[in-house]
């Protein structure tokens, strides 16, 4: 008995301590002794000094500092270490986290100049010290280290250039002090202290920005006139440079967690309305209006883009977003699906939606605009303004559409959701699709929708891709300069959204739905996703296209590495350079960049089916690698084996194909095999380029679901078990080719 209540009062004990420990502030340097955990950026030398104050600290690689302060509100570290300025800007604007006042180091930061130009360097620390006995420097500091929130805008100021160029050298990657900007201009501490210079000089200021790495060879070779990003004053670059006196003394500084998680929620106000998301975290559709209107109007708010409304939702209910801006018409069919979210601004701005065209298809709008012009005249505009914008009647009639006139290919963003544009019963749908379709048949052309993601849309216009744009697109002044619209076929109305128990306007109180058992929530996700409306179809034809291209390009790669690898091994020097600067190109490039060059660019003026596309840029790509697996797995082979089978009688070739190559062939298939199931997994990116592929196909449901994990586990199980069959056929021929495998599998 004495012992279980040993136990017990232990066990009691050590939860206080815990508990105690937990919510211990920690105030200064001192708290930091004792074996805790420091998160610090790889690549730098931070970690060195941490450990001379702390030598028996645990240090933890990041690959920034704000993932470094992120390990820390989470309680993976207990101190993040970097340069002072970095740390404040980033616990100015994220809650939770706070810099200790005390350095691990001490370090101040200079301009640099050439070591014989002493009339700049007197013009810097003369500009310095009047800042300082003026008061412009402290509200500098204030700009651009305020206590929350983002930096302030640059200040703007009007130069008279009779004097010439001011030259300054920068790394615009260290925020607060040289950085780009929402505007993507470099602003920052040292931008502004070095523009006020220029000023004071009567020259224009000229900003270079170049790797941090570059900049003292840049100034010593006179690239540039003066440089600075942080620039610490050491005695090293001292002997090389001339410095300005210090202009802000920084150094190595620890970020702490302030305020436990559960705190900060408390503290949190609720959302009243749109005036207040100016610092928050904010959704927005990548290449809409959205999009350019939070930049604008929200400098110090946080941007997410996606590429998809789905995606959006998902971040919001998911918290990765406070809110998201989104068109009032789309929005109905996201809150009917989703009870957790709320209006919380009904109008920020209203904007005309055209149909998009190529500027130099100036007959197609005219047409257009004089079909627009006719259905509003004889009531099928009223009619489907009625069923698809005020009664949600979201079904196509039926329009034929005859190809006497050739095809209109029209570009359409199925993921929008309706009643704008869906899918139903397995085919394009929504008042843009119908609209889009009518005028096709006023053309007699064939109606063909191209599915793009919508920042997919411009260059598809411009290449002629695609002729029209049907896809909900606001008419601006900056798409205009790009592309012509049509007479505006609607008004859209932008609002903020929300998670209703982010906003004031909801107590909480509310009645909550019911939530259903795993079992039945599974099966309502299985019908309403796969069930429904046909929605199986897609994934089916989706599925087919991921196997074809997968399988034709993994064909066309071995090909073309099979010729690069001859090319590569061959002795005429101009072969081997040619094929090695193919795998240098080819393995340094993106894949989703390749794809978009090829589709965009090198087959731009062509019209070409997207799928083709596909499988030639993954096969050029496959090829790249495959070529290093054959060349590495042909050296592999012993030289005595040739030397043997020249000696038996055999001709080179025969001894390469009846020798070197079966042997080869062992070595490189578990290799192959891998970069083959890697190649299956990349083909998920051809959805931007209008290939309806298993994954657009499961954001073409998500878009009509709204249902946040179930399609996108479901196109992840299929990626799975083609993966998984692929890897078994490629097994069979594997033991196929191997001898001693074979006799073992027939045994």
């Amino acid at each position: 008995m004495k012992h279980r209540f040993f136990l017990l009062f232990s066990f009691f004990l050590l939860t206080i301590s815990a508990c105690n420990k937990k919510e211990n502030q920690i105030t200064g340097l001192k708290m930091l002794e004792g074996g805790k955990t420091f998160a610090v950026p790889t690549g730098t030398i931070a970690d060195q000094f941490v450990l001379k104050k702390f030598p028996d600290a645990r240090i933890k690689y990041y690959n920034s500092a704000l993932d470094c302060a992120i390990a820390v509100k989470d309680g993976k570290a207990d101190a993040a270490c970097y340069d002072q300025p970095i740390l404040k800007n980033i616990a100015a604007k994220n809650e939770g986290v706070t810099v200790l006042p005390e350095l691990l180091l001490g370090d101040r930061y200079g301009f640099a100049v050439q070591l014989g130009n002493h009339r700049l360097k007197s013009a810097i620390d003369s500009v310095l010290s009047t800042l300082n006995a003026d008061g412009t420097y402290d509200e500098m500091m204030k700009r651009w280290f305020p206590a929350k929130g983002n930096p302030a805008p640059m200040p703007l100021f009007q130069f008279n250039n009779g004097n010439g160029v001011l030259r300054f050298g920068t790394a615009a990657v260290t925020e607060p002090m040289s950085f780009y900007d929402s505007n993507h201009k470099i602003a920052g501490f040292d931008i502004e202290l070095a523009t006020r210079i220029a000023h004071f000089l009567g020259k224009k200021i000229e900003i270079v920005d170049m790797d941090f790495g570059a900049m003292l060879p840049a100034l010593i070779s006179g690239k540039v006139d003066m440089i600075g990003a942080g620039l610490s004053i050491t005695e090293e670059r001292a002997k090389k440079v001339l410095y300005s006196e210090s202009y802000y003394p920084s150094g190595i500084a620890a970020l702490v967690r302030s305020k436990s998680d559960r705190e900060n929620e408390m503290v949190t106000p609720k959302l009243r309305s749109g005036k207040e998301i100016c610092d928050k975290r904010i959704g927005v559709m990548l290449g809409t209006v959205h999009d350019s209107y939070a930049r604008k109007n929200y400098p110090n708010a946080e941007i997410f883009q996606y590429h998809s409304v789905p995606d959006m939702i998902m971040a919001l209910n998911s918290g990765k977003v406070d809110v998201a801006i989104i068109g009032n018409v789309t929005l109905k069919d996201i809150l009917k699906r989703n009870d957790r979210i709320g209006i919380l601004e009904n109008e920020i701005y209203s904007c005309p939606l055209g149909i998009g065209f190529n500027k130099e298809n100036t007959a197609l709008i005219s047409r257009f605009n004089a079909f627009l012009k006719e259905i509003k005249a004889n009531g099928i505009y009223d009619d489907m303004v009625d069923r698809w914008m005020k009664k949600d009647i979201y079904q196509m009639p039926q329009i034929e559409t005859p190809a006497k006139n050739g095809k209109l290919n029209s570009g359409v963003v199925t993921s929008i959701g309706f009643p704008h544009s869906g899918i139903e019963n397995g085919k394009n749908a929504g008042f843009d699709i119908e609209l889009a379709k009518r005028f096709a048949a006023y053309l007699g052309m064939e109606f063909v929708p191209v599915d793009l993601v919508f920042s997919s849309m411009l260059a598809s216009l411009k290449t002629n891709k695609i002729d029209i744009a049907a896809c909900s697109m606001m008419i601006t002044g900056e798409r205009q300069k790009q592309i012509s619209f049509s007479d505006p076929y609607y008004s859209s109305v932008a609002c903020i959204i929300a998670l209703k128990n982010n906003m004031s306007a909801f107590t909480g109180n509310e009645e909550k739905p019911v939530k259903a058992s795993f079992a039945k929530s599974i099966s309502e996700s299985f019908y309403n996703n796969i069930i429904l409306e046909k929605r199986y179809l897609l994934i089916i034809d989706g599925l087919k296209i991921t196997i074809l291209i997968s399988i034709f390009a993994s064909i066309v790669g071995t090909i073309i590495g099979g010729l690069v690898c001859f090319m590569r091994m061959s002795r005429r020097k101009i072969l081997s350079m040619t094929a090695r600067f193919y795998i240098s190109i080819l393995r340094g490039t993106p894949v989703l960049v390749l794809l978009m060059i090829i589709y965009y660019v090198v087959f731009g003026s062509v019209n070409i089916n997207p799928a083709i596309v596909a499988i030639f840029a993954f096969g050029l790509n496959f090829g790249a690698y495959v070529s290093e697996m054959f060349r590495t797995s042909i050296e592999s082979v012993d030289k005595g084996q040739k030397e043997a089978g020249i000696a038996g009688g055999f001709t080179q070739m025969q001894t390469f194909i009846h020798i070197i190559l079966p042997q080869a062939t062992r070595q490189a298939l578990p290799v192959y095999k891998g970069e083959f199931i890697s190649l299956v997994k990349m083909t998920s990116i051809v959805g931007y380029i209008a290939v309806q592929d298993l994954t657009k196909a499961s954001d073409i449901i998500r878009s009509r679901t709204f249902d946040a994990f179930f399609p996108l586990l479901m196109a992840a199980l299929l990626y799975l078990i083609i993966a998984w069959l692929l890897s078994w056929a490629l097994g069979y021929v594997e033991v196929s080719v191997d001898p001693k495998r074979r006799h073992l599998t027939i045994k």
